[in-house]
């Protein structure tokens, strides 16, 4: 892969990386629950989940979504139902991490996994992020040079972009943790984070399989 090639994927992967969406969300809505901090814990388990939807990508099963209906449909209704469940679970919190930050450091080890795995299956419930790895992968693949080097270089410069974005929008958060100092406005900011997540699950449902 030429320089050129890696900073046009670059530019490509920063761009969907900053465009809200399901983890760009969680990051956010982590960062008011817990805090900034722990927050990185779920983008770093996003970062792992991208690892290997870009593995399910070079795999090929991205070919088997994209022709097989019910594979995709699958996968589809997992991907909405649990967004649509961190969404009902966002409606219903009250926690406010950055007033209860000694709270949020206290919650442990199993309460940091949650986190990361929270991360984790966002992104590879997401059938659209799939089928985004399997379109562009292969117009930066070189065919005679060696196909692990070049998932590790694509795939960690779409990672590293992810983590990167969120972190823009954890620091953006907690710039504004001010305002999430009243009980009512972290009510306010839960409900409408709850609300969007169910709106992307039900958006996700809208998704059509190429060969249904």
């Amino acid at each position: 892969m030429t320089w050129s090639n890696w900073l046009v994927f670059a530019s490509v992967s920063i761009f969907m990386a900053f465009t809200p969406g399901p983890a760009v969300l969680l990051a956010v809505s982590n960062s008011v629950s817990v805090g900034p901090g722990r927050a990185m814990l779920g983008s770093l388990g996003n970062a792992l989940g991208i690892f290997l939807v870009s593995a399910v990508a070079m795999a090929g099963l991205g070919v088997l979504l994209s022709t097989s209906a019910t594979a995709f449909l699958a996968l589809k209704l997992a991907g909405a139902a649990y967004l649509i469940y961190l969404g009902i679970k966002q409606w219903r919190n009250g926690a406010n991490g950055f007033a209860d930050a000694d709270q949020a450091q206290a919650a442990g080890v199993r309460g940091s996994l949650k986190l990361f795995l929270n991360g984790v299956t966002v992104a590879v419930t997401n059938p659209k992020a799939i089928l985004f790895f399997t379109a562009l992968f292969p117009q930066f693949l070189v065919a005679d040079a060696p196909a692990t080097e070049q998932f590790l270089v694509l795939t960690a410069t779409f990672a590293g972009c992810t983590v990167l974005s969120h972190i823009f929008y954890v620091l953006l958060a907690r710039g504004l943790k001010r305002s999430f100092a009243d009980a009512r406005r972290v009510r306010l900011f839960n409900r409408i984070s709850g609300g969007a997540f169910v709106l992307l699950g039900l958006g996700l449902l809208r998704l059509r399989s190429k060969a249904a």
